[in-house]
């Protein structure tokens, strides 16, 4: 027969085991768990790291194809720029009226057309007519910043009058193109003989002085304005003047001098405005 204290050792050993087990058991579960929460937690991270690769590739995709088609914008733009000579720099709309059957628009802008700068603000009403629109400029302001716009400022008025926006855009166009040229031409003469060709105001001025060194006194001054009309047509009007001395021109029996603008007309209409200039050059240098 077993002792009290025997009994009471194995009770307790039996415990210690229940104990033991109990935690084992525990520690089992726990291990499971966090198994299965570390492989959930994978996936799931790899989903979400999947999904935003694949958003942040669509949103890559997006972005290229907007720079594309921006590039290609901007390509054309400049091409449109350089072929009609205009830059538009600023541009507003305001709605003033609306209807079902009619809408009154405020627009402004500003830009270039080569060096000449404007600024236009016109109202523009459409007008619903059962299957067309009819559009209609109801008032139109015209500011040119430019010293040549003296030049056209008769015909800038009458196209605030008339509400002639098109009109006024293509005159413009125009009149920046032959000054565009004039200049050019002035600048080429001038370095072709800087010897002879004096340009006082620079080359965007409107006359050049032509005088040889070997003719000290004698003095031949092109004039070069460019008429615009009341109507918007744009000529090139070119003058000859003549500086000489009194005691040259009395010895010009031929009355060469006197003659010489009346002359430099017809070359003009025979050769044209280059060409007329090279030779009067010429004449002036002695070269044959």
């Amino acid at each position: 027969m077993k002792s009290s204290s025997e009994q009471l050792y194995e009770e307790e050993i039996r415990s210690l085991k229940d104990e033991i087990k109990m935690l084992e058991e525990q520690h089992a579960d726990m291990e499971h768990s966090g198994t299965l929460y570390s492989e959930e937690h994978y996936h799931s991270t790899l989903a979400s790291l999947r999904g935003k690769s694949k958003k942040d590739s669509t949103k890559q995709q997006a972005f290229a194809a907007l720079k594309t088609k921006l590039d290609s914008l901007e390509a054309e733009l400049k091409q449109q720029s350089q072929m009609s000579g205009y830059v538009l720099t600023n541009y507003s709309k305001k709605t003033l009226e609306k209807s079902h059957i009619k809408v009154l628009q405020q627009h402004r802008l500003s830009g270039r057309c080569h060096f000449l700068a404007f600024q236009i603000e016109f109202q523009l009403m459409e007008v619903q007519m059962e299957a067309t629109v009819s559009t209609t400029v109801t008032d139109l302001n015209i500011v040119v910043e430019s010293s040549e716009f003296t030049d056209m400022s008769a015909f800038v008025s009458r196209a605030e009058d008339t509400k002639s926006l098109l009109l006024f855009f293509q005159t413009l166009k125009s009149f920046a193109d032959w000054c565009v040229h004039r200049k050019r031409t002035l600048l080429h003469f001038k370095e072709k003989y800087p010897s002879i060709v004096r340009l006082p105001e620079g080359c965007s001025a409107e006359y050049m002085v032509i005088q040889s060194p070997k003719l000290p006194g004698c003095e031949l001054k092109i004039v070069w304005n460019i008429d615009v009309t009341e109507e918007g047509v744009v000529t090139p009007k070119l003058n000859l003047l003549t500086k000489i001395p009194e005691e040259a021109l009395v010895l010009d029996k031929r009355k060469a001098v006197e003659s010489a603008p009346s002359c430099f007309k017809n070359l003009l209409r025979l050769l044209g405005i280059e060409a007329t200039i090279e030779s009067v050059i010429k004449s002036v240098s002695m070269e044959e």
